[in-house]
């Protein structure tokens, strides 16, 4: 977890790494690994860290965020099927989300496996569509948390890992969900017709 002190500094990590995912995310795709891997590693190593060691949990989080971008970056087939892994349990987890139940250990895999598969068969368009909407949703946390939304705030230095994009980030606010998918489209259709298209 980062001190409160590195709450603007976490916010324009995901600010610029949402960008350059959603509008660029196919074209540089390595690149998108190793921010996403840096951010991951870093969330990480510093939720390792007591709160009250701020220098040491510096240094984790830049550690573990190279350890997690040179992974990634060094996975880059894997990758792709990773990104499909995520997408099918991101999608696992909003189908049941909605629904107004968790889904199962079970869906959740089985889910993640066809959308691995689907993104080593239609790999083009899953990068496209994976990060433009992935992309998208980093950076309105990052942008939500940097205009000082409490909510995506303590995302953007949350301990847990695996809550560091929440489905929620303003809650009681549907203009959001309504942006990321606004912003996912446009994402998409701008890596199809400019940054995707010569690649």
């Amino acid at each position: 977890m980062l001190p409160a002190s590195l709450q603007v500094p976490a916010a324009l990590v995901l600010i610029v790494g949402g960008a350059i995912a959603c509008f660029a995310g196919y074209r540089v795709f390595r690149v998108v690994l190793g921010i996403y891997g840096f951010i991951l590693g870093a969330l990480f190593a510093s939720s390792l860290m007591g709160t009250e060691h701020t220098l040491w949990m510096i240094a984790a989080a830049l550690g573990g965020g190279l350890v997690g971008a040179l992974i990634l970056v060094a996975a880059y087939f894997v990758g792709v099927a990773l990104v499909g892994a995520g997408v099918g349990a991101l999608a696992a987890s909003l189908i049941w989300g909605g629904l107004g139940h968790e889904p199962s250990a079970l869906i959740v895999i089985v889910l993640a496996i066809a959308g691995a598969l689907a993104a080593l068969a239609l790999q083009r368009y899953v990068i496209i569509g994976a990060t433009a909407f992935g992309g998208a949703w980093t950076l309105i946390v990052g942008g939500l948390a940097l205009a000082g939304n409490h909510a995506a705030a303590d995302q953007a230095v949350r301990t847990r890992v695996w809550l560091a994009y929440p489905m929620n980030p303003a809650p009681g606010q549907r203009w959001v969900l309504i942006a990321w998918i606004v912003l996912g489209i446009v994402g998409a259709a701008a890596q199809l017709g400019i940054t995707a298209r010569h690649k």
